[in-house]
């Protein structure tokens, strides 16, 4: 379940909410099955807290909306890409640390 500050991202809404969005985006692409994406789940409502008007943060069921994904190359989940101005700047795959993600939106923020 998404926090306040996360929204839910799908197949036909992905254009409008990442790739036109003004702020850089943190697209979470995760199931519902796995489990390294239910572990990093807290950390990704974190830094939505943490960058709150800097940086859109969503997540993406990758069984309900498969097109985004393989759009995008994704093998594995969790893969967390950063988007600013409609162009990946950053892609990481696995549970890593929110240090990891959050000199990643750094990057991309400042």
């Amino acid at each position: 379940m998404a926090g306040k500050n996360v929204i839910e991202i799908n197949d036909s809404n992905f254009e409008q909410e990442v790739l036109k969005s003004d702020l850089p985006v943190l697209v979470d692409f995760w199931a519902p099955w796995c489990g390294p994406c239910r572990a990093i789940a807290p950390v990704v409502e974190e830094l939505s807290n943490d960058y709150a008007g800097k940086l859109k943060v969503a997540k993406c069921n990758v069984d309900e909306n498969p097109n985004t994904p393989a759009r995008f190359g994704i093998r594995a989940i969790p893969t967390l890409i950063l988007f600013k101005g409609g162009n990946v700047t950053e892609q990481i795959t696995g549970a890593v640390a929110k240090s990891q993600i959050a000199a990643a939106v750094e990057k991309v923020v400042s």
